[in-house]
């Protein structure tokens, strides 16, 4: 006998959701108006809702580079964690992936695995989603060869309103129309990034497995994966590392509430108490402020801040 055909997931607009637990910090408020699209379909629905009902739009990707305020975040917030799925193909010697927005970099890793091929090294690496990946140019400092989203992106589509069609409509940009660059990716504005075509050549290498294995082990003993964080907080200053800068400052251990620097890895920021997103926040500012003092150089943070940070002081 065979079974019913799935039902289609439900999409619905909610209200004063908790979004602490949609982001590696686990820390933040409420959104004022939700919504977890599973499809680009739904995407259009949940911003011509807010566009009818003139909220403002926020988009929470993976989750792993965000900040979002205690005070939570008004108007409606638009999750993409669902919104996941890659076609994977082979063609002209090359694989091809062609991903939701919402897929998770841990979804591309075993794609790139299963045919042995040099992405899964820099990828094993990196939290989040592939339109993360895409907007951060999401990337690793080991010397890998590929070593950022930059070299495996191919296209990007794009969600944005079309005045002419009144509408919202999906746009392909090729990845030499975006302006790329450490740690950063534009271009591609406005609107929102919802599908991405990534590829590499068909040349596998026998030994890529093991060299995972490796460079996970090596991340488990030098950064401190078994805590809340946000992965590396500060880009790396031309010509420095900032870990290095933070470490000889004096700030590993440094703590505010319930946030503190790794003793593991000091340009990691981790929530080992119940922190509030205040405390990381404080953090964060006291360590852009000593290390300035001490060695005359200004960290600038990968972290976007999202929701209402009115009267937060450093």
């Amino acid at each position: 006998m065979s079974s019913a055909p799935k039902a289609a997931p439900t999409f619905s607009i909610e209200q004063r959701v908790p979004l602490a637990s949609m982001t590696s910090w686990l820390v933040g408020g409420e959104a004022e108006y939700f919504a977890q699209p599973y499809t680009v379909e739904h995407l259009k629905e949940a911003l011509l809702w807010a566009r009818t009902n003139n909220q403002p739009v926020t988009i929470l990707s993976g989750g792993t580079n965000v900040l979002i305020s205690d005070q939570g975040v008004k108007g409606i917030v638009i999750t993409l964690r669902k919104m996941a799925g890659a076609a994977v193909r082979e063609e002209n010697g090359r694989l091809h992936l062609d991903c939701l927005a919402g897929t998770s970099k841990s979804e591309l890793l075993k794609n790139f695995l299963k045919y042995k091929l040099e992405p899964a090294l820099f990828l094993a690496g990196l939290p989040g989603d592939v339109g993360g990946g895409v907007v951060m140019n999401a990337g690793v400092s080991e010397g890998f060869k590929p070593r950022e989203f930059v070299e495996i992106t191919d296209w990007v589509e794009v969600m944005r309103w079309s005045e002419t069609k009144n509408d919202f409509e999906v746009v392909r940009l090729e990845a030499k129309e975006l302006h790329w660059s450490y740690r950063h990716c534009e271009g591609w504005r406005p609107g929102i990034i919802v599908r991405a075509g990534l590829s590499w050549p068909l040349e596998p290498s026998a030994d890529i497995l093991q060299r995972v294995k490796q460079a996970n082990q090596t991340r488990l003993t030098k950064q401190p994966l078994d805590m809340p964080s946000c992965g590396s907080v500060f880009v790396n200053p031309p010509g420095h590392a900032s870990g290095r800068l933070i470490q000889e400052s004096g700030l590993k251990g440094f703590t505010i509430g319930g946030a503190k620097v790794s003793e593991k890895h000091a340009n990691f920021i981790v929530n080992f108490d119940q922190a509030k997103a205040i405390d990381i926040h404080r953090v964060i500012e006291h360590v852009k402020k000593t290390v300035k003092d001490q060695k005359g150089i200004e960290l600038r943070t990968e972290v976007v801040y999202l929701g209402d940070w009115t009267g937060s002081a450093a």
